[in-house]
């Protein structure tokens, strides 16, 4: 039984083709979709290029609103983030699967805080340093899904949604 999943398991792996989907050097794509954290719901928009084979580059816009209970009192907080990032793709390295692209990396922004008047702790404004891990499932050469997931920045938790190559 063991000689019969060695061998079914060889041929799934060698029977992928590797490196087309992924974005490549001098590739565009957008990202947009929905984050997940414990301060409210961020709807982001990105825009990544490919640098290098294996390195890409973009920037990113996200709002989101939160609410919160402080002695007794509902506040709203309304937050808009616009950061860089740097991602390093591990599918040469790895040999990943075309449709599949595995990335780590940072991202540097600046967040603009609003709250509620008469909120007793606000932080206006802040620039935070934040690291990211996430992956991408290509149906196409074109469309794709992308989760992520990173800490100390606007999405600390993660985010889900669509890749479009352009």
């Amino acid at each position: 039984m063991k000689k019969i999943l060695l061998i079914a398991s060889f041929i799934l792996i060698t029977s992928f083709s590797f490196g087309q989907y992924a974005l490549q050097k001098g590739q565009s794509q957008i990202n947009a979709g929905f984050g997940f954290s414990s301060w409210g719901i961020p709807v982001y928009a990105g825009f990544d290029v490919g640098v290098h084979r294996d390195i890409s580059v973009g920037g990113e816009l996200s709002v989101r609103n939160n609410y919160d209970n402080y002695e007794d009192t509902k506040y709203k907080h309304n937050v808009i983030g616009i950061s860089g990032n740097g991602n390093y793709h591990f599918n040469t390295l790895l040999e990943i699967p075309k449709e599949w692209d595995f990335y780590a990396g940072l991202n540097l922004g600046f967040y603009f805080w609003n709250s509620s008047d008469d909120y007793p702790d606000d932080d206006g404004s802040s620039v935070g340093l934040g690291a990211q891990i996430g992956g991408r499932y290509y149906f196409n050469d074109r469309f794709g899904l992308n989760l992520e997931f990173g800490g100390a920045n606007t999405f600390s938790g993660g985010k889900f949604g669509v890749t479009i190559k352009l």
